[in-house]
């Protein structure tokens, strides 16, 4: 039952990560692309919000209810 909890708390802090590196480069693509932004970086960002929303960091007790 540890090794459970540690392996989906860890799946769970890579999944945060990628949200990070995603949100990174959107921030690249802002600093690159100036005034255009909004059209030319419109695919990253949706990709960021949707990982949002997925990719939330959870503790143990969920998997324990």
């Amino acid at each position: 039952k540890l090794q459970e909890r540690e392996e989906f708390i860890r799946e769970s802090w890579v999944k945060a990560m990628e949200a990070r590196l995603v949100r990174d480069e959107l921030v690249k693509c802002h600093r690159l692309e100036g005034v255009n932004h909004l059209e030319n970086c419109r695919w990253l960002s949706d990709k960021y919000i949707s990982m949002l929303k997925e990719n939330k960091v959870k503790g143990y007790k969920k998997i324990d209810v």
